[in-house]
């Protein structure tokens, strides 16, 4: 073998070693499907919450990645969508007009309410290069028909059943304001808290809430073989993936559609069907 195609072997090897990470798991849709025990809710109509997070609008995470994560979203025929935290990375490496041409797909299909993350403005982001509020996130959502649900609840009906959602704001960006966001709430009715950030549980325990929706995490991004995790931004490292009992309570964890730099490994973008009944 002469050194020439000894090195292109090596580059061709490199090449699509990094292609995996870079471009082909971080466009691979998993749809999760998860039924949960809902007290009140009709196990023979449940309701379906299709629950996104973290899309990441940006350059590494491109329009057409989130608008397929949002086609695979709607063909599960939810009830109610649900999106929590970190539309952009940062500021201006996205079109907000074609980001309001797919996002609006959304509240067309179902009635679509969202948080914000710290990605999407404020003090955290601020000092990381980022917006120092969420006014354009804010406006994003507004035009797409998306209900912001920023420390304050909404009261919902499907199928002669009732169910509450309330929206925090972000922990890291010191937005989080439980009490006004639970002060309209019916103590007996189900209620499914909208928090981008799962270490938000501990702001709001005292708070009457049954299924926290939270993303935040990607998931941990990239696991390494015998050393878990990569990215894993939460203090309790029970909660980044999955659908998990916290004391008599429920936290759901999205693995997110985007990420931060675009990279995943042996960790997929989620689409999360609920089931609540």
């Amino acid at each position: 073998m002469t050194r020439r195609t000894l090195l292109s072997s090596l580059l061709g090897a490199t090449a699509a070693s990094l292609a995996y990470p870079c471009y082909l798991e971080p466009r691979w849709m998993d749809v999760v499907h998860h039924p949960v025990n809902f007290a009140h809710l009709s196990p023979q109509n449940p309701v379906r919450i299709l629950h996104l997070a973290d899309l990441h609008a940006s350059f590494p995470v491109p329009m057409s990645l989130i608008d397929s994560a949002v086609t695979a979203g709607l063909r599960q025929n939810p009830d109610v969508i649900c999106l929590t935290g970190d539309f952009i990375s940062y500021r201006n490496d996205f079109d907000p007009r074609a980001y309001i041409r797919v996002l609006s797909r959304l509240p067309r299909a179902a009635p679509t309410f969202a948080v914000v993350g710290n990605h999407d403005g404020g003090s955290w982001a601020k000092d990381n290069k980022g917006n120092p509020d969420h006014i354009l996130v804010d406006r994003i959502l507004e035009e797409s028909g998306i209900e912001l649900l920023h420390n304050r609840s909404r009261r919902l009906a499907f199928r002669n059943q009732e169910l509450q959602l309330v929206g925090v704001g972000d922990l890291w960006n010191r937005e989080l304001h439980a009490e006004p966001a639970f002060a309209a709430i019916d103590q007996r009715l189900p209620t499914v808290l909208l928090s981008h950030n799962p270490d938000s549980k501990k702001a709001v325990q005292n708070q009457p809430w049954n299924l926290m929706l939270s993303g935040h995490t990607h998931g941990g991004q990239v696991i390494l073989p015998f050393c878990g995790p990569a990215f894993a931004p939460v203090e309790d490292k029970r909660y980044i993936a999955g659908l998990k009992p916290w004391r008599d309570r429920l936290i759901h964890v999205t693995r997110g559609v985007g990420s931060w730099g675009g990279i995943r490994f042996r960790c997929r973008p989620e689409i999360s069907v609920l089931s609540l009944g």
